[in-house]
């Protein structure tokens, strides 16, 4: 089995945690609780004939208030960087942070664009988010309620994991 370690990272409120209890329990809660420093969860897939087992760093919402916490990072394989598609402002915070990750971590990164069950409220162009997207190894549109690019976006991490052994 083949263990690796992955950063949910984001501003407060994208659904980080959401996504992690969707992923693994099946569930999604309205209730919101903040999470304060960093709670991992485990998920078993199988890939063909490989097992990965997922250690899930959902970690604390990163704003300007709260810093970023390189150390969270030690070990990491790959992050998934949650935006909320409702608050624009997200998106550029989630840019930040991708900056702030590629100073400490060679690691690739996902791009989860979450609640895509709600409305949008860019303030950019395709071309801007399309561009946005490319810093990215792969993007996905999620919805932790509704469960929509949830599982695809965990198994295409997997194999992208797989193949770079």
């Amino acid at each position: 089995m083949i263990q690796k370690k992955i950063c949910l990272l984001g501003a407060t409120g994208v659904g980080k945690t959401s996504l992690v209890k969707k992923y693994v329990e099946g569930i999604f809660s309205e209730k919101y609780l903040t999470s304060i420093g960093v709670k991992v969860d485990k998920k078993e897939l199988e890939l063909a004939s490989t097992k990965v087992q997922f250690m899930l760093w959902d970690i604390e919402g990163i704003d300007r208030y709260c810093g970023f916490q390189p150390k969270y990072l030690r070990g990491a394989s790959a992050y998934i960087l949650v935006a909320d598609q409702t608050r624009s402002q997200s998106l550029i915070e989630g840019y930040e942070i991708q900056q702030m990750v590629k100073d400490v971590a060679d690691i690739p990164g996902i791009l989860a664009i979450n609640k895509s069950d709600l409305a949008a409220s860019w303030h950019w162009n395709d071309s801007e988010i399309a561009q946005i997207k490319s810093s990215f190894a792969m993007s996905f549109n999620t919805s932790a309620k509704t469960g929509e690019g949830v599982e695809p976006m965990f198994t295409e991490l997997a194999k992208l994991l797989v193949e770079s052994l």
